[in-house]
């Protein structure tokens, strides 16, 4: 086989190493007959054949792909002798990243860096060309706070390529766990950079050094041949044609490369556009920053973000900066808007209060945004209040609800101010204490502003805490005391005359609430003289509530007739008594509450206008309790109720008999109030604190005394009359006559009827109460007394027999009806024994004796009755 057909053989390769894209020379045996022979060339398995350069059939110049494998051989394929081989190996380096401003011996593919920096999904940035880890070792980020370092080193950065570099602030954020020995290789690793860069000029040098030496031979033949040819400007002369030469060789570089240079200068200032603003970042991103997190609500970034752009660009002087500080501040300014408008906005919770004014205070917004608050909220909280009436006031669905308006006004009332006024009292004090604002030396000077404003505010948020607690008090005033609000007051406030007047329960729950009120403002050691007011309020409303339960409750005690039910126990007395003391009792319970005297209050029994006015009301509940005893006993047939009475109705009488019963009933209940419901009614009184009881007590036992001895007369009266009347008639029936008359031989009819008629009226009065007989008795014995004395008085003379006959009938009637008799019927009866003759004969006196006797043992079971011994109460 001839040599022209042997395979092509590498033989030597220069250099044997480098990076992507070097330049190399490739020697040997059989590398082709010429350019168009060369049809493959590979080093490290990587195609280089658009770059090869033919230069002999020993010689081929090329640049090194970027190889997969780090070392391979060098292969050459010729048409002419097919597939070679290599005796040598290329050893392919890791390019290290050249930067733009960078000397290089070789050229260097500026598609890679165009590549990177188009690349959306990498993001990689011009500035992450250079060495991300200068010092060549693991980087250890430590857990010190970005804020710390700041602090630590003001004014620096631990940006490498900061013109503000700090190598301290580096070390301490990435390297502060790192070993001592790994840092000293980190420190071999900085002097071989240096080392490395300080040759690179003398490599650039190196590996241009053929085209210096070519050039310095071109420069040397035109020098020779300018020698030889004179150095004048001759037309048409060597150097007239060089000059032409050079000036078309210069226009067409230009033409050629015009495009290229332009590409150049733009891709430069791409690069230094890119660079600033990578190295700037913050501020260009900042004013779309500042819109996300206003978006996303994380004003605590924006401030701080803010407060970093001032710190570094404030003051700064480059238009550019100028123009998107300019643009920061204006989102900055529409977010200080935007704080406010939250910060104002009702309702709202002390913390965001809190929040909104911490980030305006940070913002140096303009004003007081603390103060804005604090009178957005007070305008707010009277609003309410307001509110709450007019809601009230127009709502015409009274009848629906069970507790009054009022009531439920008070109680929403209460709501508002306890729900509302602590946390604006609480906002005041972390206004005046200057706890809004961090505690950091930066804030210090806000902190001592907010302090020197609110004490300068003091007498106006005292203003604001008066005008809440009036605006409270008049309010309820206006729905409970109508009467102590000025006319123009009342058109402001009042507006409840169609609403129903509360009792004195409702008044009491108005009162629990009203005091909740005022333990709450006490709570938050509001001071005792803003809170005076409602003090007052709670005094009048009081005593409104004791005169208003006074009131009802004797409206309820004359309501008491209707219940009367006539039905008596063992003791003569129906349940009327009972019923008023209970009545009596639950008022006084009702009045436990309110008359209770709370922390700060005044015992308002002990006023003395309260003393004299519940005093009065309860005098006047005694004697309405007694004028209904009074009308129950007026009551004529007609009124009166039945249904509890068992009575003959068929009897003519029986209605009438009826009225006296009750009025039995009624003086039974006289006397047992009197010894026993009105004294203890006076221990009632004295437990609950009400003074003058020995008054109240006085009048209503004078009241029902004398309604009792009214009431008594008249029963005795319509009792008494009848059987008084008919003694005289009965004495001298069938002409009877004194002076001429038989010899006696008993008690006469009339005598018997007057004592049967006696006996009735026990029965009666006994079936009732059995401590009501002697009274009535004895009432009844007296009438009888005096009526026989007169009698016997007027009878001018008297036979013996007619002295007997007397004597015998005035002896009977005082035997038995002498447990019943007073003075006065022993004085009546006496008298009339005065006015008979003496009985001289023993025969005369012995047969007054045995008529006697046999009168009484004849109605013995009769006159039993008359016997207090031999009382036993009937059983009902």
């Amino acid at each position: 086989m001839s040599r022209a057909h042997q395979p092509p053989l590498v033989t030597g390769i220069s250099p044997n190493e480098g990076t992507s894209w070097t330049k190399v020379t490739i020697r040997g045996e059989n590398l082709g007959t010429g350019s168009a022979d060369l049809v493959g060339l590979s080093i490290c398995g990587h195609n280089c054949l658009l770059t090869a350069e033919w230069m002999s059939a020993s010689k081929i110049v090329c640049h090194v792909g970027p190889a997969k494998d780090d070392k391979g051989e060098i292969i050459v394929s010729t048409k002419s002798g097919g597939h070679g081989t290599s005796t040598v190996s290329f050893k392919l380096l890791k390019a290290e990243k050249i930067g733009i401003l960078d000397q290089s011996a070789v050229w260097v593919d500026e598609m890679n860096y165009y590549d990177m920096r188009t690349d959306r999904n990498k993001g990689i940035s011009p500035l992450s060309l250079r060495p991300s880890n200068p010092l060549g070792i693991d980087v250890d980020k430590g857990k010190v706070p970005l804020k710390d370092l700041e602090a630590m080193f003001p004014g620096v950065s631990g940006d490498f390529t900061s013109e503000n570099f700090s190598a301290t602030w580096y070390l301490i954020e990435n390297h502060s766990v790192t070993s001592f020995d790994q840092l000293r290789m980190a420190a071999s690793n900085l002097k071989k950079q240096a080392t490395r860069k300080n040759e690179g000029s003398l490599a650039y040098v190196k590996g241009g050094l053929s085209t210096f030496f070519e050039a310095q031979d071109a420069l040397a033949a035109i020098h020779q041949r300018l020698e030889s040819d004179g150095t004048e400007k001759v037309e048409g002369s060597m150097t007239q044609r060089l000059e032409n030469v050079l000036n078309r060789a210069s226009d067409t570089a230009d033409t050629l490369f015009q495009e290229v240079l332009g590409r150049k200068d733009k891709a430069d200032s791409t690069r230094n556009a890119l660079n600033v603003l990578q190295r700037f970042k913050f501020l260009f991103n900042l004013p779309l920053n500042i819109e996300r997190n206003i978006h996303k609500g994380d004003y605590d970034v924006v401030i701080n973000d803010y407060e970093k752009a001032k710190s570094l660009f404030g003051n700064t002087e480059v238009p550019v900066f100028k123009k998107v500080y300019a643009e920061v501040e204006t989102r900055i300014g529409a977010l200080s808007s935007l704080l406010l408008d939250k910060l104002l906005e009702t309702p709202s919770t002390l913390h965001d209060q809190k929040r909104y004014i911490r980030y305006l205070s940070d913002l140096h917004a303009p004003g007081d945004p603390a103060w804005q608050c604090i009178y957005a909220q007070h305008k707010w909280i009277l609003g309410l209040m307001q509110n709450c009436k007019e809601e009230f006031i127009n709502d015409q669905r009274a009848w629906r609800y069970e507790t009054p308006q009022q009531v439920q006004f008070v109680e929403k009332l209460s709501d508002v101010v306890i729900g509302q006024l602590p946390n604006f009292w609480k906002l005041w004090i972390s206004y005046v204490n200057g706890s809004l604002f961090s505690e950091t030396v930066e804030k210090s000077g806000q902190v001592e502003k907010s302090k020197k404003n609110a004490r300068q505010r003091q007498n106006d948020f005292k203003k604001m805490i008066e005008e809440v607690t009036h605006r409270l008090v008049k309010l309820v005033r206006g729905a409970l005391l109508p009467s102590t609000l000025t006319e123009l007051e009342l058109r402001l406030y009042g507006g409840w005359e169609s609403k129903t007047e509360l009792t004195g329960p409702w008044l009491t729950q108005v009162i629990h609430t009203v005091r909740i009120i005022f333990e709450a403002l006490v709570a938050l050691e509001i001071p005792n003289d803003l809170l005076q007011v409602i003090q007052d309020l709670l005094l009048e409303l009081r005593h409104h509530c004791l005169l208003v339960t006074l009131h009802h409750t004797a409206e309820d005690v004359k309501r008491l007739t209707e219940k009367e039910d006539w039905i008596v126990d063992n003791e003569g007395i129906t349940s009327l008594p009972a019923q008023f003391e209970q009545c009596m009792v639950q008022m006084l319970q009702s009045l436990k509450e309110p008359m209770e005297t709370k922390l700060g209050e005044v015992n308002i029994l002990q006023l003395d206008q309260a003393q004299d006015q519940a005093s009065e009301l309860c005098v006047d509940i005694m004697r309405v309790f007694v004028n209904c005893l009074e009308q129950l006993s007026n009551k004529t047939d007609g009124d009166l109720d039945t249904s509890h009475i068992s009575v003959d109705l068929a009897s003519p009488d029986s209605f009438s008999g009826l009225q006296e019963q009750h009025l039995l009933i009624i003086l039974s209940n006289c006397q047992y109030l009197e010894k026993h419901t009105f004294l203890n009614m006076a221990e009632h009184f004295e437990k609950h604190g009400f003074t003058g009881t020995d008054k109240i007590t006085q009048v209503s036992v004078h009241a029902v005394k004398e309604l009792d001895e009214s009431l008594f007369d008249a029963y005795i009266e319509r009792k008494s009359d009848p059987i008084v009347g008919s003694l005289e008639p009965g004495i001298y029936a069938g002409y009877f006559d004194w002076r001429d008359c038989s010899t006696p031989t008993g008690v006469r009819n009339y005598l018997k009827e007057a004592l049967v008629n006696i006996i009735t009226v026990h029965a009666e009065v006994f079936t009732v109460s059995k401590e009501l007989v002697p009274r009535v008795l004895t009432r009844i014995v007296d009438g009888v007394a005096e009526e026989m004395s007169r009698l016997m008085q007027c009878v001018s003379s008297f036979s013996m027999n007619g002295a007997i006959q007397a004597r015998l009938e005035i002896n009977a009637l005082r035997d038995v009806v002498a447990s019943y008799l007073s003075s006065e019927s022993h004085a009546n009866f006496k008298q009339a024994l005065e006015a008979l003759p003496q009985l001289h004969s023993g025969a005369d006196q012995k047969l007054l004796e045995e008529l006697l006797n046999r009168f009484k043992s004849s109605m013995q079971l009769q006159l039993t009755c008359f016997q207090p011994s031999n009382v036993q109460p009937v059983k009902r």
